[in-house]
């Protein structure tokens, strides 16, 4: 395991994340991003279709940095409605598991009122350690 992750005796795990993940090594932060491609074209589609290109995004910043998405130890989502979140879980649990796998780092998600780009639908920032083992 490149991380620990920390699962406290008697509480149930959780779905889809971890509530804590200990690591040492190279720290990348990520700034948020969202559902549009390298060039600033946002992709077709809804909700789960701005997951997945944020999503790979993220990956490909990863690259940049030597790591992948085995590093990723915390993401913040931030998405413009809660509701369509939720109508669109299973798609955004499918995307998720094709562009990051079965990893799962810790998670927060937030909903909020708006995003500095009005199509923006979710945003989500990564931070990701490479051990030193790694290094």
């Amino acid at each position: 395991m490149i991380h620990h992750v920390l699962q406290p005796a008697g509480w149930a795990r959780p779905k889809g994340y971890s509530n804590g993940v200990m690591a040492r090594g190279r720290q990348i932060y990520i700034a948020g991003q969202i559902g549009w491609d390298g060039d600033g074209r946002f992709v077709k589609g809804g909700f789960s279709d701005q997951v997945r290109q944020a999503l790979a995004n993220i990956v490909a910043i990863l690259a940049e940095a030597g790591a992948g998405p085995q590093h990723l130890v915390r993401l913040t989502w931030y998405v413009t409605s809660r509701a369509e979140y939720l109508t669109e879980i299973a798609a955004v649990g499918q995307a998720y598991r094709e562009t990051i796998g079965k990893h799962f780092p810790a998670m927060a998600v937030v909903e909020v009122t708006a995003l500095m780009e009005a199509e923006a639908k979710v945003e989500i920032e990564a931070t990701a350690v490479i051990p030193d083992e790694e290094v």
